[in-house]
């Protein structure tokens, strides 16, 4: 039968029809273990009973007023949830249906908070290569990869992009992981004053990078600069948890973990759960003030933000991660799956680096272990690497182009904080027969 989807590609895909636990199942009855979550998002599982019954209840009640009109209890609640728990100094949650808005909408509010308090000319947002923002023009302009930009370059707002911290590749061998830590955060620096620090408003960044580069996490020094950088210049400093927080490191905010605090910070995926679309933009009490005593509103908004129904579905998920103490659980099993990765994958002759924090992690594939000379980028490994996932009821993350946007393969997995040790111990032994089967292609 013709579908009229018009869907990521022209690829036809399995139908899926059920989830349950770290499982879901298509039409023919064949279960994929959910290795990545989809792309980090299903945190609870398929099939979370507290979630549902929240997302019910809320229908019973009230599925969506305008903000232009109303607030609701369903946002309140979640905003005084997100803010109990957010990082020092984060006061309000502007709540979207997404990471692409969450960004937009961070992007646009620091360009107003500049207007408010008089400093016009701050314009300009600095980035890094190989991050990933979001698709939205905004988002995509602040991303740093190549050829998620390439076909929409002529559209975008400029933006500075400087090397990534990405120990793996660029860090010197004589070099020090506190000394690379603090080279790498330099640049940020130096690009504020080749630029001309008053024309500077944001500098953003994901604390560990998802999709683009694969679970990259910052060494411990880094961010400790670059706030350091951002507070001297008066450059607001923007982290991107979409992908990485929420749990999905071990921590409910990645930055935790670099023991700093953004004046914005955006989320959305773990927050839903893939229960319902949502995302968060949350920001400083001075932002918001600046807002709320100069022209009393921020100029932005959608339909849907603010939705009532995502917004119980939301407080359900982020009241199971805390009440379950599956913080702790992520720090477990993230340990558990890191050793079975090594023990699978740590002597691979086409394995250059495993990576990353709790339950987000990354796998490089090289050519030559050696030298890290990556595979041809003609011969697709990455796509190998998922339709063998896919052929084995395994469902992983892979991406190419993670070291320029050209080169390299990665294959990123975010498994539900609810997975067990056999049902890791799946995950590994699926995957590790995926990638033998995609190189030998």
């Amino acid at each position: 039968m013709t579908s009229h989807v018009f869907g990521r590609s022209s690829a036809a895909r399995p139908v899926a029809v059920r989830g349950e636990g770290c499982f879901i199942f298509d039409r023919d009855g064949k279960a994929y273990l959910d290795g990545s979550g989809g792309a980090a998002v299903s945190c609870l599982g398929h099939s979370d009973p507290d979630v549902r019954a929240a997302v019910h209840g809320q229908l019973d009640d009230l599925a969506f007023a305008h903000t232009g009109f109303f607030t609701s209890d369903a946002a309140e609640t979640l905003s005084d949830l997100l803010i109990e728990h957010a990082p020092a100094g984060i006061d309000r949650a502007y709540l979207l249906s997404g990471g692409s808005e969450a960004v937009e909408a961070a992007l646009k509010l620091a360009r107003q908070y500049f207007l408010e308090i008089g400093e016009p000319g701050r314009h300009r947002v600095i980035a890094r290569r190989q991050s990933y923002h979001g698709n939205t023009l905004g988002a995509l302009a602040a991303g740093g990869n190549a050829w998620r930009r390439e076909k929409y370059a002529p559209m975008l707002v400029e933006t500075t992009h400087i090397e990534p911290c990405f120990e793996y590749r660029y860090r010197d061998d004589a070099e020090s992981s506190p000394a690379y830590g603090q080279r790498a955060a330099n640049a940020l620096e130096d690009e504020i004053q080749r630029l001309g620090p008053d024309s500077v408003m944001a500098f953003i960044a994901e604390p560990v990078v998802g999709a683009t580069a694969g679970a990259v996490p910052a060494v411990e020094s880094y961010f400790k600069r670059i706030r350091e950088i951002c507070d001297k210049y008066g450059v607001l400093l923007i982290l991107d948890e979409v992908m990485c927080g929420m749990g999905r490191t071990g921590t409910l905010f990645a930055c935790e973990q670099d023991g700093i605090s953004p004046d914005i910070v955006t989320i959305a995926k773990g927050l839903g759960a893939g229960y319902m679309p949502i995302g968060a933009m949350l920001c400083s009490d001075t932002i918001y003030d600046a807002i709320a005593n100069g022209s009393g509103s921020f100029q932005h908004g959608h339909t849907y933000h603010g939705h009532p129904l995502a917004a119980a579905a939301g407080a359900a998920v982020l009241k199971a991660i805390l009440d379950r103490d599956l913080l702790t659980r992520v720090k477990a099993q993230g340990a558990l799956l890191a050793e079975m990765l090594d023990s699978r994958f740590g002597q691979h002759p086409h394995i250059g680096d495993l990576r990353g924090r709790g339950l987000f992690r990354g796998i490089e594939l090289v050519a030559d272990r050696a030298d890290k000379t990556c595979f041809d980028p003609a011969r697709k490994i990455h796509l190998k690497v998922k339709a063998a996932a896919m052929q084995e009821g395994l469902i992983c993350y892979p991406a190419g182009g993670t070291v320029d946007g050209k080169h390299g393969d990665h294959v990123l997995l975010a498994p539900p904080y609810i997975i067990s040790d056999d049902e890791l111990e799946m995950l590994v032994t699926r995957l590790g027969r995926a990638i033998d089967t995609a190189i030998a292609q």
